[in-house]
């Protein structure tokens, strides 16, 4: 796991082409086979989900996906090719599992869909992507698949640390990070060893809801987003993207366009030598054509693990939506902006390792908040809901390291130190090689986290 081009650890990258902060863990089996280092990545939950109200539902289900790395020296620079792939489509159901307040795309036996979350398409990415150097401070970076995810929003919820252990999606999400299954992109970037500059051409159209097929179309949309990590704790990224023909919320109606804009800080912290504390802070703002007003959102959300046993999450949101997303079916409230909210607080207890895995069992809590007007339909002002759940990923021993010990005399920053501090021996598997936190997985192999 020898640093990336400019030295950039290994543990900054999670999905698409987005960066987590540098001190960040990374959930994933390790191999080597010849050039190729390989790495596999993934969560399972199964869940029973009640979301309560009237307009709630009853389900058990598993939230799923499952993610393969392949790395290689190609030219100068670094080929990297993924495949993400989730069952969700036969786990949840093709009209998806009960999230309360959560909106977008459709499903034919209940046309929009409205207070559930749509599962993952099978084909989350297939993508290949290509990094080099160009000179001592400059790199290049080149994306592109037939799923992969644009340059626009924060670190999709799948990966980021602050979500691990909460199954649902944002309510949030279509003002945020929907783009992450974008079925064609082509991205380009340069970066330093502390920014990224990068655009992309995507396809921004939603899934339709054959979940097993590649709907694949122009690529007429695009996007821009930079990137600021001012230390290995911090990453603050900025966005805005044009999709053409992005909402769909029936098979016959006229798709409409939307301008997206985000702004996110996500920060990571050590607690104790096994555990950490994660958060993230989103903004998002849709502009859709034919709207009367726009509409924002807003998210935070965090992860406290002790000891890779105890882990505590919650997630807090706030976003406008129009009488047209929650579905009112009333023509006079059709075009008004209601103000809702969301909020979940969790627990989960982990145990193992065990064969290379680390089994959980958790509960979580929601209550949403829904106000005076939006009561008939809700039959309360304050939904609430809770969740049982087990969860299965990938399992590791932490082994603190220094993020710059191995990166190069010449690529390191300046004002670090030649040598951090020396990294606690693996136990009975040896010390790891390269820089970073490293974590031994199984049977000893080295391996660095990163998102889900």
């Amino acid at each position: 796991m020898a640093p990336g081009p400019l030295g950039i650890p290994r543990t900054r990258e999670s999905s698409g082409t987005a960066w987590l902060p540098d001190f960040s863990p990374m959930y994933a089996m390790h191999a080597m086979a010849g050039p190729w280092q390989l790495m596999l990545h993934g969560r399972v939950f199964a869940q029973y989900i009640d979301e309560g109200s009237d307009r709630g539902a009853v389900q058990p289900g598993s939230v799923n996906w499952i993610m393969g790395m392949a790395r290689r020296p190609l030219v100068g620079g670094e080929l990297l090719l993924r495949a993400m792939l989730s069952l969700e489509p036969l786990t949840v159901g093709e009209c998806g599992y009960p999230d309360l307040l959560a909106t977008g795309e459709f499903c034919d036996d209940r046309g929009r869909l409205h207070d559930r979350q749509h599962p993952h398409d099978f084909s989350m990415e297939l993508a290949a992507g290509y990094e080099r150097a160009l000179t001592r401070d400059l790199g290049l970076q080149l994306y592109g698949g037939l799923a992969g995810e644009p340059a626009l929003g924060p670190v999709s919820y799948p990966h980021r640390i602050s979500a691990l252990a909460n199954l649902f999606a944002p309510i949030t999400h279509h003002w945020q990070d929907a783009t992450h299954i974008s079925f064609g992109v082509l991205t380009a970037g340069l970066f330093g060893r502390r920014w990224k500059l990068e655009g992309s051409l995507f396809n921004g159209r939603e899934p339709d809801e054959e979940r097993f097929g590649l709907d694949l179309a122009a690529l007429d949309s695009y996007s821009g987003r930079v990137w600021y990590l001012p230390g290995d704790r911090w990453a603050l990224q900025a966005s805005i993207g044009r999709l053409n023909e992005a909402e769909a919320h029936g098979p016959e109606e006229r798709r409409l366009d939307v301008t997206r804009a985000t702004a996110s800080v996500t920060y990571h912290a050590p607690i104790g030598p096994d555990g950490y504390w994660a958060s993230t802070a989103v903004w998002g703002r849709n502009d859709a054509d034919g709207d009367p007003a726009s509409t924002n959102s807003f998210l935070l959300e965090t992860t406290v693990d002790l000891r890779e046993r105890y882990v505590f999450f919650g997630r807090g949101e706030v976003v406008e939506k129009t009488g047209e997303d929650l579905v009112l079916r009333n023509p006079a409230l059709e075009h008004e902006v209601f103000t809702v909210g969301k909020l979940t607080l969790g627990y989960m207890h982990q145990f193992g390792p065990r064969w290379g895995l680390l089994p959980g069992l958790g509960v979580s809590i929601s209550m949403s908040f829904v106000g005076d007007e939006l009561e008939p339909f809700y039959g309360t002002t304050v939904p609430v809901g809770f969740a049982l759940f087990g969860s299965l990923g990938p399992a590791a021993a932490r082994l603190h390291g220094d993020h710059h010990r191995t990166v190069p005399p010449a690529h390191r920053p300046e004002g670090h130190p030649p040598h951090g501090p020396a990294a606690p021996a693996a136990g009975p598997a040896g010390a790891c090689a390269g820089g970073g936190t490293h974590f031994a997985v199984g049977g000893g192999s080295c391996v660095r986290r990163s998102g889900r």
